[in-house]
């Protein structure tokens, strides 16, 4: 699996991810809602992100940015409207395409267009500037996401807990699973979407594409409550992990390729050491052999 550093795709990167905001926030309009923000995640798919079957007005509706084809699909029942992804194409413009598919096949769904959670404040109505797409680096980046769902997936998978399974967090574009402990730890301060995602004690596992200040993709562990202390560990694996007190997070950058052994020490051993630093009980349970046998194989 071949590692892209951020600077490859940042434009593209930024492109889908306002994209996926359209989709996230008509997702966040239209499930029943649940605890952390989970209504809110797109799926990850074999093409590139999705809402999933949503309901509106006694329809069944799906979009899907389809990254492999460079196209977005608007499906309602039996109905499929696409359009091409293109280089120079606004995201007003896409915006714009989305909800005239959705009003014409009778679904009728709003949502506030102000981006969340990231440096662009243009509405999605009126961005005219952000219009980059390179088809290539899309889907050089979809498979590094799809990897890291994979990786995560193979971690939570088999745990006996209460889980969110991977999907897109598009506010922060990180694909990321939860394992969460059932127990009340309310945020302190009266912020929206803080106030949701962090009511209870939970351990993310995520992975993220990087920044303008960080060149490479890394995985990460954050832990809530946060942690604002030294948890460095010579328990910690691999070599290259190391803990961030300020960001209350344990990060894994990745260079060249991704170790799917590494990934996974990295995503156990974090595992372990939060589980003592919260103070949670009976972490044998958690890893007890799952009573099912492996699907026999048709000769």
């Amino acid at each position: 699996m071949e590692i892209m550093p951020f600077q490859e795709w940042k434009e593209t990167k930024l492109t889908l991810q306002l994209l996926s905001q359209i989709l996230g926030k008509i997702r966040l309009e239209t499930a029943p809602q649940e605890p952390q923000w989970e209504h809110v995640m797109l799926e990850v798919t074999r093409n590139g992100f999705s809402t999933g079957v949503l309901v509106k007005e006694r329809k069944a509706f799906e979009l899907e940015i389809d990254i492999r084809s460079s196209r977005l699909l608007v499906a309602v029942e039996d109905t499929v409207e696409t359009k091409r992804l293109e280089d120079g194409t606004s995201i007003q413009t896409y915006y714009e395409w989305i909800f005239s598919c959705l009003h014409q096949a009778g679904v009728h769904v709003r949502i506030h267009p102000k981006p969340q959670e990231m440096p662009v404040t243009t509405w999605f109505s009126e961005d005219q500037v952000h219009k980059r797409y390179d088809a290539e680096a899309a889907v050089k980046g979809l498979k590094m996401m799809q990897a890291a769902y994979q990786e995560e997936l193979a971690f939570i998978g088999p745990l006996r807990c209460r889980k969110i399974k991977p999907g897109l967090f598009w506010g922060t574009f990180d694909v990321s699973t939860l394992i969460v402990e059932n127990i009340p730890e309310p945020f302190p301060e009266d912020k929206t979407i803080e106030k949701a995602a962090f009511d209870e004690q939970f351990i993310e596992f995520g992975f993220w594409p990087g920044d303008d200040d960080t060149a490479m993709p890394a995985f990460f562990v954050l832990p809530y409550p946060f942690q604002q202390k030294d948890l460095n560990s010579s328990a910690l694996e691999p070599e290259d992990a190391y803990y961030d007190q300020n960001a209350s997070e344990y990060f894994l950058p990745l260079t060249d390729k991704f170790d799917e052994k590494a990934i996974q020490r990295f995503f156990h051993t974090t595992f372990a050491l939060l589980h003592e630093e919260l103070g949670w009980k009976d972490r044998e349970y958690f890893y007890r052999p799952l009573l099912m046998k492996k699907p026999p194989t048709i000769q």
